[in-house]
């Protein structure tokens, strides 16, 4: 089911309901979302999960991997928290990977229905293998550890993505959503790319060898006329990145007039 700019790329009860059939297994929700950073409130949630109480058939999949990377006024909740009527149908998942950082220790965990928990331990034992013990030791101790190392980096990834949307909604013709947490920004640069007569692909590619900025097109993520921009990294990167997006978009933009 697609969305966008116009709907605050969330998903209205009344779509999902217009997108499910009798063949819909799984319902994945990823709140707060990569590649948007959008987060849903939980009058949204329940919106949604009085929909998926019509379909008892439909599995749950939430995603909550950004849940501390959030910086809403309103707490993390998930579907779940909302609606627990749906426990019984519903795979929470999540992993240590964002808020602590341990993206190379390779450690997601996920909880649900005994037996599809138990039939997904078969698939993935044979498929991956299975994480290596000091990342399990590791990521126990994050979980259980001291938290106190949250709050500064989401003081830190709050400034950043205050920063990056100024710059980028300052650039003519891109616009950029205001996010509820991650560390993602989903820029629409559809008319940018209507006058360099290419495609999100192209335009990526074509940044990264001129400008030797990486980006990820939006065509990754379903999503054609946006691009990806992280800004897990320093003010002083970001502050150069957008300077030299600027100056492309801008020789885009002027060799059209």
């Amino acid at each position: 089911v697609e969305t966008g700019l116009a709907d605050g790329f969330k998903l209205s009860p009344e779509k999902l309901q217009a997108a499910i059939t009798d063949k819909t297994r799984l319902f994945i929700i990823n709140s707060p979302s990569n590649p948007t950073g959008v987060a849903y409130t939980r009058a949204e949630l329940k919106q949604l999960a009085e929909v998926l109480r019509q379909h008892p058939d439909i599995i749950i999949a939430t995603d909550d991997m950004y849940e501390h990377i959030l910086w809403t006024k309103e707490p993390f909740v998930n579907i779940l928290n909302v609606a627990p009527d749906l426990y019984d149908r519903t795979v929470v998942m999540n992993g240590v990977s964002k808020a602590y950082s341990m993206t190379g220790w390779r450690i997601g965990y996920a909880g649900g229905p005994r037996e599809l928990i138990k039939a997904m331990k078969k698939v993935q034992s044979q498929s991956t293998s299975n994480p290596t013990s000091i990342s399990q030791v590791a990521a126990l101790a994050a979980l259980e550890g001291d938290q106190s190392c949250i709050e500064p980096m989401l003081k830190a990834f709050k400034e950043r993505h205050d920063y990056v949307v100024a710059r980028l909604n300052a650039m003519p013709e891109v616009s950029c959503l205001e996010s509820s947490g991650t560390f993602y920004a989903l820029p629409d640069i559809s008319p940018i790319l209507k006058k360099a007569g290419m495609d999100d692909v192209e335009l990526c590619e074509k940044l990264l060898n001129e400008s030797h900025v990486a980006l990820i097109p939006g065509t990754a993520f379903g999503a054609p006329g946006y691009i990806r921009l992280s800004y897990a990294t320093s003010m002083e990167n970001l502050s150069n990145a957008l300077d030299r997006i600027e100056l492309f978009f801008s020789k885009i933009v002027q060799n059209q007039r």
